[in-house]
This record gives structure tokens, sequence and C-alpha cells, in this order.
């Protein structure tokens, strides 16, 4: 479906030469530094940016998200990638747009559109943030119709191709992405969750709450999944992580059932920057690689 042209408001537009990218083939996860791999020769990718304020309907009245949109050069369709993104501390208005350059430049190189969709209460998107009670379960859910919401959008404009989409997540994205799994949305193939949660410490059994909200998630979840942690995750402390997974894992069935979750050990100092930083994307862009694969979508060595 289409949306009208005042309500798409480019803000700004860039094409962009020369990300340095990086190679795959880190042997069961291992860090950089420890895999022993040959560098990646450099390559070179076009792409253009853009930030536009996409409508999200709400009642009483109507917002609008930020989001940016990456796009190989080209006229498409491409395969979609939305990134959501974590939360940041401080005030949620106040963090930075999510652009993930160095991550999004994986995908782009291998022929997919990126769109990173700024939540509710985020950034310049509007409307207040949503959170801070200790139902872990429904702020996840509330946040995952803003990924709606992008989608609706991304899946109107013609370089997309509607049938092949992933939903990526990190932290509280990656919470989003588990409860977006819930919802039936035309052409999503898969998820993956990086570092995947949310945190109240004023909630004494916050904990607990986050295993149970997973756990519920997967009693309706819909889409094969890809879960990847840590053992040093200041957010996550181990066993928390799998736990999590494994409630989730009792109660998934269908194509949810299909659940993995990758454990990559320790990673610079806390495990729960491995998606954001870029020494991470060695370690888990093979297991990515492999996942798109097992759902039918392309994902060759840069090529």
């Amino acid at each position: 479906m289409g949306c009208p042209a005042f309500l798409l408001r480019r803000l700004a537009a860039l094409s962009v030469l020369g990300l340095l990218l990086y190679a795959q083939g880190v042997a069961r996860a291992q860090p950089p530094e420890t895999s022993g791999a040959p560098a990646a020769p450099v390559t070179r990718v076009q792409f253009s940016e853009q930030v536009v304020l996409l409508p999200k309907a709400a009642s009483p009245f109507r917002i609008e998200l930020e989001a940016t949109v990456f796009k190989p050069a080209g006229d498409g369709p491409f395969p979609l990638v939305v990134i959501n993104h974590g939360k940041a501390p401080g005030k949620p208005a106040f963090q930075g747009r999510a652009r993930f350059p160095a991550q999004s430049v994986e995908f782009l190189r291998r022929g997919y559109v990126v769109v990173l969709p700024m939540r509710q209460g985020f950034a310049r998107s509007g409307g207040p943030y949503i959170g801070g009670s200790c139902n872990i379960e429904i702020n996840g859910l509330q946040q995952a119709e803003d990924v709606v919401a992008a989608l609706d959008y991304m899946v109107s404009q013609p370089y997309v191709d509607k049938d092949r989409i992933v939903v990526i997540g990190q932290s509280h994205g990656g919470l989003t992405t588990m409860a977006f799994s819930t919802i039936s949305y035309p052409g999503v193939l898969g998820v993956v969750n990086f570092a995947g949660g949310l945190r109240n410490l004023s909630c004494a059994d916050w904990e607990d709450r986050l295993i149970e909200t997973f756990g519920n998630y997967g009693k309706d979840a819909r889409y094969p999944s890809l879960w990847i942690y840590g053992d040093n995750d200041s957010y996550w402390p181990a066993p928390l992580p799998a736990r999590m997974f494994n409630a989730y894992k009792a109660n998934a069935k269908g194509p949810a059932a299909n659940a993995r979750m990758i454990d990559v050990g320790e990673f610079a100092g806390d495990s729960h920057r491995l998606f954001s930083a870029r020494e991470g994307i060695p370690v888990w862009l093979p297991e990515v690689g492999a996942f798109f694969r097992s759902l039918g979508l392309p994902f060759e060595n840069g090529s």
C-alpha cells in the first residue's frame, strides 16, 4: 500500500563510497584476534542513505517515526533487513539516530536494503517512550508495533522485495524483535536476536520476568530464529541467556521451533557489545550468513 508523499518527508540523502568491509570465516564464533583468519580484501560498495519520517497510526493522534534507509545501487527489488536498536542510558529522546554503518554495509554488499527505525520516543520519533513498568512482555509488544509501522512503509517502496524480509534486533531491540515474532507479517522469513532483553533494576524479580516473557513469546512465535549471546554480557549474566532461550524453545511450535542459540563465549570485555562493535562482525557474520541461507536467502561472501 502507498503512503502520501507528505508523510515521507525526506530529511537527508547522500551517497557513500568506500566503507571498509570485513571477512567471514571465523570458526566456532571465536573473536577475531584469536581466529588466525587472513585479512579480507578491501571492497567498495556504493549505496544511498536516506532519513525519513514514516507514519505510525496512533490513537487519538498520528505520530511519525524517524528511520534510516540504506539502499544498494540499482532499482531492485532487494530483500530487506530491519535492524532494531537498543536503549542507551539516559532519556530516549536524546538518543542518537541508529545507523550501525559497519554492520549495515555487510548486508548492503550482499544486495539487501537495510532500514533502522527509531521507535516511539527515541531520537526524533514522535510520541512518548513506552517503558518504565515491570511488565516486560507488554513493553516488547508495544515496541513491536513500531516494527510493523516500519515494514508497512518499506514494503510500499518499489525497490523492496516484500517477500524476502529478515528482522534483527540488539539488546532492547532484540526483545522487540522477539515480541515482533509473535505477529504474522507477510514476507518475514526469520528473526535474529542479539543479546535481547530489558532490565529494570527497580523490579526485584526482573530476571524471572524476562524468562517468563520470552517463554510467553515462544507460545505465539511464528518464525525461525537465531539467538546470539555471550558469557560476559554486562546486562544478562550467565546462565540467564540460556534460561531465556530454553523458556522460549520449550513453548515454540511450527516454524518457530526452528530456534538456535549461539554462545560466543567472552568477547572484548562485554559481549553485550558484540553486534555494535566493529570487531564483533567477524564473530557473528558467519552464523548470520548460515541462518540467512537456511531461510533460502542469498548471502554470498561479499559478491
